[in-house]
């Protein structure tokens, strides 16, 4: 398939933060297979460098991501069964998925428009930081289609069996400040704060990276869909809480020693 040359997904750096940022002019930073490429390669870029501490992702131009970009899928809506539509409609969502199993802690960044694949894209973050006119939905059936990308699971685990039937089954289209009432959402701020109030909010952890790495480690083990006991979180978390406490220990003792030196 052709995908518009001018889609594409940048990785850049905010200090320790990742920044990857979704571009499709004009048509609401929709998504080509091209894309996914290339987000699932700023991924692999993301892993490899122990210098990053969390991600942040964005859509270009005031907006975050309106689902497939249909002029460059159009093809495979001709013939949904072909081998090639079954290839890349599941590279898509596996990208997803690796962003969604990135080492570190990440963010959502999400002004204007989350719709279909896009509304999947920032619940396989983290968190999600919205505007307050941010507009979201799920937008499959309405085109005719079932959902797709796992939203109902992944939907069910960020906010509950209710934000997914109401989005999923019967399309309720949310604002942002709606989202962060039903739980699709941490925090709605005016639209001009969103990136900045997203980066520092994964700043905080990000700034150690090591740290950030091993906590969302533990986190994601123990708020996996399938239910964790208190004891077996306990036992999760044992080895790496003393581990951290044991790197507090001697970072003190080394700021110690040079401020006697």
């Amino acid at each position: 398939m052709t995908a518009p040359s001018s889609a594409s997904v940048s990785l850049d750096r905010d200090g320790a933060v990742a920044v990857l940022t979704i571009s499709n002019p004009g048509v609401h930073n929709a998504l080509t297979m091209t894309m996914a490429e290339q987000l699932g390669d700023a991924c692999a870029e993301i892993e490899r460098d122990d210098t990053v501490g969390g991600v942040v992702v964005r859509g270009a131009d005031g907006t975050f991501c309106s689902g497939a970009d249909t002029r460059a899928w159009a093809e495979l809506y001709a013939d949904p069964l072909a081998d090639e539509a079954y290839r890349d409609t599941d590279a898509m969502y596996a990208t997803f998925m690796r962003v969604g199993a990135l080492p570190v802690p990440t963010v959502a960044a999400v002004r204007g428009v989350a719709v279909g694949a896009g509304l999947n894209l920032a619940l396989a973050t983290d968190l999600r930081i919205v505007a307050r006119d941010a507009r979201i939905k799920a937008g499959f059936l309405q085109a005719g289609i079932h959902p797709g990308g796992g939203f109902f699971t992944i939907a069910a685990r960020v906010a509950g069996r209710e934000a997914a039937a109401a989005t999923g089954l019967f399309s309720r289209e949310l604002s942002g400040v709606r989202a962060v009432e039903v739980g699709l959402a941490w925090e709605a701020v005016p639209d001009e704060q969103v990136e900045a109030v997203a980066i520092e909010t994964v700043g905080t952890v990000a700034a150690d990276p090591l740290l950030a790495r091993r906590v969302v480690h533990s986190f994601r083990l123990e708020t996996a869909a399938s239910s964790m006991s208190w004891a077996a979180a306990l036992e999760v978390e044992r080895g790496v809480q003393i581990w951290t406490q044991a790197r507090r220990l001697r970072k003190l003792t080394d700021e110690r020693n040079g401020s006697q030196t």
